[in-house]
């Protein structure tokens, strides 16, 4: 397996060409850009340490919707549940 130096990934959304792109970032590159910006943790307690389809499935919506409060336009496409999908057996 191929081993890889630590890096962040960006997700951006180009409008004109109605495209998602993702890239990788030296996380030390990024601290200047990001300083003074939104920051939202993502506490894995929160979530029992699970990263499973759900959390998955919540994290995708959160990138979605704040790539949308800034590309208003990729709203209209947008047909999501913002809240936790309750599953059978699911205690939370």
């Amino acid at each position: 397996m191929a081993t890889h130096p630590p890096y962040s990934v960006v997700l951006s959304y180009d409008e004109h060409q109605q495209k998602f792109s993702v890239q990788t970032a030296d996380p030390a590159k990024l601290v200047p850009l990001l300083a003074g910006k939104l920051d939202m943790p993502i506490l894995l307690d929160e979530f029992d340490y699970r990263i499973d389809d759900e959390f998955a499935r919540r994290l995708g919506v959160a990138m979605l919707n704040l790539l949308a409060l800034g590309k208003p336009d990729l709203k209209q496409y947008m047909s999501v549940t913002p809240r936790p999908v309750t599953r059978e057996g699911d205690q939370r």
